[in-house]
């Protein structure tokens, strides 16, 4: 009888998960705008202040404070990277695939008139070979960073746990949990069963598929194929999910302990952009608004009797644990990288030996394989 009544509790809740499912905006491309550590070179901000990151403290001691000031990222739109796969992989496809803010001109007929979106530029191989690229945050977004403001210069503040963290559920997202790239940044929790998927995207005509890949708090990163871009315009694309069960009579009953699996979650790794070799190469163009799912709770949220992590403090603890290995790796890909840009060269050109416009200079000429400097006609 115990056991009966177990089960029938759990289908219960599991009804009303199904009750409650839930849309959400995974990521939102025109919140991703630079609004905060300014660069007097570029004369502009560098970095998105909501998801500005400071890896400096994994840099160790051996650099110097104005070093570790520069030593921020953020999820601002030209930092993504574009990945190629090892035959796409040219140093022309390297140099020129790129992302970067592409602004909607306000007098278009969207909601999102006049904001940025994600533009891609990937280029594939001209000749016949299937290519993919994929489209990657510079660093994999954390999913306990904790919620706090930064300042001008991208420095994050102490965090308030008595502050009321809504303001930061920028897309209204209903499963908010307080943490900071919640809210339409690229994380979304207490997410069961995933019914959908929706992209807003800018077909540019190219027959290439399109995957949007996810990551759930296993670990476990999955693409879901959203379809071809062999449109003009704008449309929004959908997978639905073929094993998606509706009638709960029909559906395999789990039951988990509610105390501490804690709380399951979905965070967007990229997209992946395929081409296959019967198709045109080169240049591909592509334009992105959001990503957004439909999703059955993980768990009701309740008000129990006993405040079990309060007593016990076992989720905090695993959270603490995962946001300190999360920043580990992060801290050192960027550190790595930071050394590297400090070592690119910064020459132009070269020091000229003759005089400017000296009658013995000879007349310059150019070709294929060598050029004569400007200095030196």
């Amino acid at each position: 009888m115990k056991k009966t009544f177990g089960l029938f509790a759990t289908a219960m809740l599991l009804l009303g998960g199904v009750a409650f499912a839930e849309q959400a905006t995974l990521i939102d491309f025109s919140l991703l705008d630079a609004d905060c550590v300014y660069d007097e070179k570029a004369d502009k901000n560098t970095q998105n202040s909501r998801t500005v990151m400071d890896y400096s403290v994994s840099a160790g001691a051996t650099y110097t404070e104005q070093q570790k000031e520069l030593m921020k990222t953020s999820l601002v739109l030209p930092e993504w990277e574009v990945v190629l796969n090892s035959s796409a992989k040219s140093v022309i496809a390297l140099a020129d695939s790129k992302v970067v803010a592409a602004p909607v001109k306000d007098t278009a007929d969207v909601p999102f008139a006049g904001k940025n979106v994600m533009g891609v530029r990937v280029v594939f191989p001209q000749w016949a070979s299937n290519a993919n690229a994929r489209i990657v945050p510079p660093f994999d977004i954390p999913a306990y960073e904790p919620c706090a403001a930064a300042d001008e210069n991208g420095n994050r503040q102490a965090e308030d746990k008595d502050e009321d963290k809504s303001a930061y559920n920028t897309a209204d997202n209903p499963s908010f949990e307080g943490y900071l790239f919640e809210g339409g940044y690229g994380v979304v929790k207490n997410v069961g069963t995933i019914k959908s998927i929706q992209v807003a995207t800018m077909g540019m005509n190219f027959p290439h598929g399109l995957y949007v890949r996810l990551a759930d708090n296993d670990g476990v990163e999955r693409r879901y194929f959203m379809g071809y871009l062999g449109f003009d315009g704008w449309k929004e694309l959908k997978w639905n999910n073929p094993q998606y069960i509706s009638e709960i009579r029909n559906r395999e009953i789990r039951v988990y302990p509610i105390y501490p699996r804690g709380m399951p979650y979905v965070k967007f790794t990229g997209f992946e952009i395929t081409r296959d070799a019967a198709h045109i190469g080169g240049d591909f163009i592509g334009y992105f608004k959001d990503v957004k799912i439909i999703y059955d709770k993980a768990i009701l949220v309740s008000d129990r009797d006993i405040a079990d992590e309060d007593l016990w403090g076992i989720i905090g603890k695993k959270e603490d644990e995962r946001q300190a290995f999360e920043m580990s790796k992060f801290g050192t890909k960027q550190v790595n990288r930071y050394l590297e840009r400090a070592k690119q060269n910064t020459e132009e050109g070269f020091t000229t030996s003759l005089n400017e416009d000296g009658s013995s200079n000879a007349q310059s000429t150019r070709s294929s394989g060598a050029s004569v400097s400007d200095d030196a006609k």
